[in-house]
């Protein structure tokens, strides 16, 4: 995605497993303890059901293959194992065939709290407990096949929707705010930020609105969107996504809610 990594993803053995350190499965371990005393209370319950059907281990990382048993007994879905980066192509294939990128690499104790790569705590806690919603999976795989057949510059309008919905999404309940983005869910300072804080705009999701929303990678979101039920995401991913994209794209860009980043 045109940027290097500094982590190297681990390839599974002839049998799919992949043989994590000890200190990888510690990291896991650390993460998934600190984040379950954050999100009781504040992430969705859907996700909350999501989590409780993978029951993932929580002393180690999963092997991938324990995650699709249930992902395809749930929606049909499976996870791949793929490099630390990939391109928007491969990113975009494998959506659309309903597989869900993991990247095998977990991140270091010196970046525990924060790093701007997606790695297999983020992948796997953040986002495959909501795999296991229709609706949800639904959402993802129309996204993957819209991707896939787009050009270049529809891909950067169409990645603001993704990053405001499964990255960055609200939900907007009667027991009131709740998270279903799993770039918030896997994050302990974002989920606090994103519930409780007064500093960013909450407002209701509208798809014209995301795509024409700048993002930054590396800060809180000054801005989220919020839906009233995951089912909503039906109902989005069944709109004629591609003509708001172009709609988008002739509109321009809102302006920026945040610094320029030399500058924040």
């Amino acid at each position: 995605m045109g940027k290097q990594s500094q982590y190297v993803s681990r390839e599974p053995d002839s049998d799919g497993i992949i043989h994590w350190s000890d200190e990888e499965n510690a990291v896991w371990r650390d993460l998934v303890e600190r984040q379950l005393t954050y999100i009781p209370g504040k992430a969705c319950d859907e996700y909350m059901q999501g989590l409780d059907l993978l029951n993932l281990p929580q002393d180690r990382i999963p092997q991938l293959h324990e995650l699709n048993t249930v992902l395809e007994k749930a929606t049909g879905w499976q996870v791949a194992p793929v490099p630390a980066l990939i391109p928007f192509d491969e990113f975009f294939r494998l959506l659309a065939n309903k597989q869900f990128p993991v990247a095998t690499f977990i991140r270091t104790r010196e970046e525990f709290d924060y790093l701007q790569e997606p790695d297999i705590f983020h992948e796997i806690f953040g986002h495959c407990p909501l795999l296991t919603n229709p609706a949800f999976a639904h959402f993802t795989h129309q996204y993957g096949k819209l991707g896939y057949a787009a050009t270049p510059k529809q891909r950067v309008y169409l990645a603001r929707l993704y990053w405001f919905t499964v990255e960055f999404g609200l939900l907007k309940t009667a027991d009131g705010l709740r998270i279903y983005g799993g770039g918030i869910l896997s994050s302990p300072g974002e989920t606090l930020y994103a519930v409780n804080s007064d500093k960013p705009e909450r407002k209701p999701l509208q798809p014209l609105d995301a795509l024409r929303t700048p993002y930054r990678i590396d800060i809180m979101q000054p801005i989220y969107y919020t839906i009233d039920s995951v089912d909503r995401l039906f109902e989005i991913a069944d709109l004629d996504i591609m003509a708001l994209v172009d709609e988008a794209m002739e509109l321009g860009l809102f302006e920026p809610k945040f610094p320029p980043k030399d500058a924040a």
